[in-house]
């Protein structure tokens, strides 16, 4: 299916003034994805070999695209609890460097990585309690069910995506776009402006284990939401809530056995050190979105939208070219630092073992859940 992306927005209000004001409210009929992509196909079906993205390509600046001569001067806090050389990170990297290039400068994106705001978690709380300190974050989706996210759960549900293909024919779907609006429809006070991946997850352990029957009585990391807790605990192990701040003093001091990760993330984290053996389950494809408070997206003028959905268009498409190769590249560094990398040859007890939190967190979504399977 073809990408649906913005490149027009229509939103009631418009102000001249940065982020740091206050009295203004969102618009009382926001913008839905749906409509703007509905523009952006329209505009691109009418010249053809043109894109939405054209002007990303001047180095320059928006070259006229935007009215950026009289657009107001804006920050965005970006939150990221990965450092910026994962694949998430470059993709914050390639979002600030696109926004501020179309902005002429004019809007800023403020790119708080490696965890300096807290887990994601911490990041959500803040955003949704209103605080102001952080507009914009980049959130796995399984960490959004712990807020209402019904639909974003059926994204990290194990074994949902045979291979980072059918993500993105998910991603770019039209489907995808009912997802990134539940946040904003339920009232959490957040939008999603689009997909990302971080690589598949696979478990790590402090000792070396050779298959799925090791991980039985182990105390495996887990952030505290239902699939997580079902998937470990259908793995015979003992999930165990830790920050992921804490994570590497608590692989180093036995709170946890092991945990669970992206290649890139494992490394970066230098997780590695304290649990040197990665077994590749690929049990979740890490599905990610980045999302902005309402409060913050109403204060942007219409241009100001435009630009941080266009930038979001390319930066996911950048995601989604690099990320492949940024994960092969690190699985190969791994195993020349002498990483015990254990290979998955049969899937099928894994599956089996995961069989029931899929059953529990699909009950009422089956069929939202099928339409995913049934794009690969």
């Amino acid at each position: 299916m073809k990408k649906r992306f913005v490149s027009t927005i229509l939103c009631a209000a418009m102000v001249a003034g940065s982020l740091t004001g206050c009295g203004l409210k969102s618009p009382d009929e926001p913008t839905t994805a749906a409509q703007t992509t509905a523009a952006a196909t329209e505009a691109a079906s009418e010249a053809e070999g043109e894109t939405t993205a054209a002007p990303a390509d001047n180095a320059g600046g928006s070259s006229g695209a935007y009215d950026t001569a009289n657009m107001p001067e804006v920050t965005l806090v970006y939150a990221e609890v990965n450092p910026l050389d994962t694949i998430v990170g470059q993709m914050a990297t390639d979002f600030k460097t696109k926004v501020e290039e179309l902005s002429d400068g004019k809007i800023t994106i403020d790119v708080q990585a490696s965890g300096v705001l807290g887990s994601e978690n911490d990041v959500l709380d803040t955003m949704l309690g209103g605080g102001g300190t952080i507009e914009m974050s980049r959130i796995s989706a399984f960490a959004l069910t712990s807020y209402g996210g019904q639909k974003s759960m059926l994204l990290s549900l194990p074994y949902t995506f045979v291979n980072r293909d059918h993500f993105w024919n998910f991603a770019t779907s039209p489907l995808a776009e009912e997802f990134l609006m539940e946040s904003q429809e339920n009232g959490s006070g957040v939008r999603g402006l689009y997909y990302g991946e971080e690589g598949f997850r696979h478990f790590f352990t402090v000792k070396e284990i050779a298959g799925i029957e090791d991980l039985k009585g182990m105390k495996l990391r887990v952030s505290n939401d239902p699939v997580m807790n079902g998937l470990v605990e259908g793995l015979g192990a003992s999930p165990t809530v830790v920050s992921f701040n804490e994570l590497y003093s608590a692989l180093q001091t036995g709170v946890v056995d092991g945990a669970e990760q992206p290649i890139a993330n494992y490394k970066s984290n230098a997780f590695p050190e304290v649990a040197p053996t990665l077994i590749l389950d690929g049990h979740t494809l890490g599905a990610v979105q980045v999302i902005i408070t309402d409060d913050a997206w109403g204060k942007l003028t219409e241009d100001q939208q435009a630009i941080i959905m266009e930038a979001g268009k390319y930066a996911s498409e950048q995601n989604r070219a690099n990320s492949q190769k940024k994960e092969n590249e690190v699985l190969e560094q791994l195993k020349s630092e002498g990483v015990n990398v254990v290979e998955v040859t049969d899937i099928a007890p894994w599956q089996e073992a995961t069989k029931k939190v899929i059953e529990d967190n699909t009950k009422g979504n089956e069929d939202l859940y099928q339409q995913i399977l049934d794009l690969q």
